[in-house]
C-alpha cells in the first residue's frame, strides 16, 4: 500500500498519473486529504480523498508514501506534522519515499537526502540539502524516488512500479498506454 498525500494546491497530473499507473499495476494506493475530504489542486481540479489525515495510520502492508508537487501544495504538505512524521517513519523503516516536482524539497529540509542522488523542479535544488542533484527526469536512489515535474509524471510512476514489482511490469503498462 502506498499513501499519496494531497494538500490544497497539489499538482494534479503528478498525483493522478502516478496513482493511475500504480493501480494499473495492482499496487494499492490510498489518497490522504490534508485538512479536508475534497482537495483542490493547483489548477482547480478537486479530488475526493480516500481518507482524511486524521484517519491516517500506516497499515502493515505499507510500501511508502507519494508526495506530489504543486504550489501551494508542497508548502501545505510540509506544514502538516502528520506528513512530516510519515516521511520520518518511511525513512526509518526504509519504505519508499516518492516525491516529484517541488516535493523533494520536503525530503531535503528533513535531512533525508543526505548523501543521496535526487532531482526536483528547477529552482528548488538548494532545498535538497546534502543531495547530489542530477537534473535527470527521474532518480532512484535506494528507497528514494524523485522526479522533476508534471511532464515526468508517467516516468515517475513507471519508476515506482519498476522498483516495487519489476521493470517488465512497468514496460507492460507503458506499452498498454502507448508510451
Amino acid at each position: 500500500m502506498f499513501y499519496c498525500f494531497l494538500a490544497d494546491g497539489f499538482e494534479e497530473i503528478e498525483a493522478l498519473a502516478t496513482i493511475d499507473i500504480l493501480r494499473r499495476a495492482d499496487i494499492p494506493v490510498t489518497t490522504v486529504g490534508v485538512d479536508a475530504d475534497v482537495i483542490c489542486g493547483a489548477h482547480d481540479i478537486c479530488v475526493t480523498a480516500d481518507m482524511q489525515i486524521s484517519e491516517f495510520d500506516f497499515d502493515e502492508d505499507a510500501l511508502g508514501i507519494i508526495l506530489p508537487g504543486g504550489m501551494p501544495g508542497v508548502k501545505n504538505l510540509y506544514a502538516d506534522e502528520t506528513v512530516r512524521n510519515a516521511v520520518s517513519y518511511c525513512q526509518s523503516r526504509k519504505l519508499y519515499l516518492c516525491a516529484i516536482c517541488a516535493a523533494p524539497s520536503i525530503l531535503g529540509r528533513m535531512g533525508v537526502l543526505e548523501g543521496k542522488k535526487a532531482t526536483c523542479f528547477p529552482g528548488f535544488e538548494e532545498e535538497l540539502k546534502g543531495a547530489e542533484v542530477t537534473g535527470e527526469k527521474v532518480v532512484v536512489d535506494g528507497n528514494i524516488i524523485t522526479a522533476k515535474g508534471a511532464g515526468c509524471a508517467l516516468d515517475f510512476g513507471f519508476a515506482i512500479v519498476s522498483q516495487v514489482q519489476s521493470k517488465e511490469d512497468a514496460d507492460r503498462i507503458a506499452s498498454s498506454m502507448q508510451c
